[in-house]
């Protein structure tokens, strides 16, 4: 799985598509996340710490985050 890292150090990519393709991995990770929240999976999974390494990818390339909270899982 591609990882936001991956998508940090890719010299290929410009800023804005670096943006875009973590925003899209956010939003694949908050649906992992909410299905397992909702599923009863094992919520040690790995899935908060791509999320947090995914928002952290975002506030490095200065992007504009919408607020994180329950509401945006």
């Amino acid at each position: 799985m591609l990882e936001a890292n991956d998508i940090l150090t890719d010299a290929g990519l410009s800023r804005e598509q670096k943006i875009a393709r973590l925003k899209e991995l956010l939003s694949e990770a908050r649906g992992l996340q909410r299905a397992a929240t909702e599923g009863g999976m094992d919520p040690d999974d790995g899935v908060t710490r791509n999320l947090r390494d995914i928002e952290l990818a975002l506030d490095q390339l200065n992007a504009e985050q919408p607020e994180a909270g329950a509401a945006t899982l």
